[in-house]
């Protein structure tokens, strides 16, 4: 696969949606640089979304069963996905993955809420916590001229659907708890949709010695905090 054949895949599908995205900040995009783009999370769109703001092919680690499942599968594949394990190997192969990308300055992507927000309808204007192993990830990769780049996806007219029952989805992946109850998956797909960059948030050699022993937790804490006040406010201004 060509390594712009995800970013064509992603504007491909957005033509074929008739959706209207609106970019705001762009020359806060770092360049020259290995970045991790942090956002949040409601929509299959999300991921072509972001490439087609930012205009670059981006690795996003996506769900187990994004991988398993018909049709998604072959999206996810096209999007240049790279799906994560089902088993305990899970985060060990994420951050294997994701630093081999950021060291050859390949733009990773991260959305920190996970699944919930995917399987549980949430309004255009709300987040869910985020995780934090984005966090450990940046602070853990000894990647130089390192950008957390948070990015907000703020739907301004959507249409909203139902997919697959959410049981059906535990067949490919029977370990995610979320799978395992009444209902069907949503499907959000944007009409219109504000895309705001934030600012990028730089790993310095002193982000990393912190990141060691009583210390550690503070700083990942601190850092994912950061930058989920940082697309919070983003998607409060795109959204009003």
């Amino acid at each position: 696969m060509s390594v712009n054949s995800p970013l064509n895949f992603s504007r491909c599908l957005l033509a074929a949606l008739s959706t209207q995205m609106f970019r705001y900040y762009e020359d806060r995009i770092p360049q020259d640089a290995s970045v991790l783009v942090v956002s949040n999370h409601r929509s299959f769109m999300d991921a072509p979304i972001l490439m087609s703001a930012l205009s670059s092919p981006i690795r996003f680690a996506c769900h187990h069963y994004m991988g398993q499942v018909p049709v998604m599968r072959e999206i996810v594949t096209g999007l240049g996905c790279f799906p994560l394990e089902a088993n305990q190997q899970r985060q060990q192969s994420f951050f294997k993955r994701a630093q081999q990308l950021l060291q050859s300055k390949q733009l990773v992507g991260v959305f920190p809420e996970g699944t919930e927000p995917m399987v549980k309808f949430t309004q255009p204007n709300r987040m869910g916590e985020f995780q934090r192993g984005f966090a450990h990830l940046a602070l853990r990769t000894n990647v130089k001229d390192l950008a957390i780049l948070p990015v907000a996806i703020a739907s301004l007219e959507e249409v909203n659907t139902s997919a697959v029952p959410l049981r059906l989805l535990s067949l490919f992946d029977p370990s995610e708890p979320l799978f395992n109850q009444p209902g069907f998956h949503p499907l959000v797909i944007y009409n219109r949709v504000a895309v705001l960059i934030g600012r990028p948030y730089w790993i310095t050699p002193q982000h990393q010695q912190q990141y060691q022993g009583k210390h550690a937790k503070t700083v990942v804490v601190e850092l994912t905090e950061h930058c989920r006040n940082e697309i919070a406010n983003l998607l409060r201004e795109g959204c009003y």
